[in-house]
């Protein structure tokens, strides 16, 4: 009986796991940055309804107003990035999977403006993304902590 009692309290016992700690400090400062970004990707769909000019650019796509193709495409990926660091830093179950989404759609995006744009713009201006040298490195280091995250394994 007293191990029974035993058996059941040890699961209090135990110290709580925190995963951001999991998170190199380069990530969590981004995580601050895409956070804000995320709330500014909402204040300029505000403020275009009072402004008629919203400058927006992001991995090469840039446009004058929040309320255009490129535009809602910009927010939506500012968005994308902003969840992505909230989940991160607040450690959600999802987290990891949501990360390695925006690493990935982050390097397509990165891909596509490098090669896509300056052929479809006609001025065949070739500018390489240099933020594809961070988006490979945070997809690699979040693949290579999601068997810790998802298993609550202590540190």
């Amino acid at each position: 009986m007293n191990s029974e009692l035993q058996s059941q309290f040890d699961e209090f016992d135990k110290p709580p796991v925190i995963r951001r700690k999991l998170l190199p400090w380069w990530i969590k400062t981004f995580c601050w940055i895409f956070m804000l970004l995320g709330v500014a990707a909402v204040g300029s769909l505000i403020t275009n309804l009072f402004v008629p000019n919203v400058n927006l650019s992001l991995y090469g796509f840039s446009s004058n107003t929040a309320y255009s193709g490129t535009g809602l495409f910009i927010i939506a990926i500012m968005l994308l990035k902003g969840f992505a660091a909230y989940s991160l830093w607040f450690e959600k179950p999802n987290a990891i999977n949501i990360a390695k989404l925006d690493a990935v759609c982050g390097v397509a995006i990165c891909i596509a403006s490098m090669f896509i744009i300056p052929f479809s713009m006609g001025d065949g201006h070739f500018s390489l993304r240099l933020e594809i040298l961070l988006l490979i490195p945070y997809y690699i280091k979040v693949n290579k902590i999601e068997y810790e995250w998802d298993n609550l394994e202590t540190i």
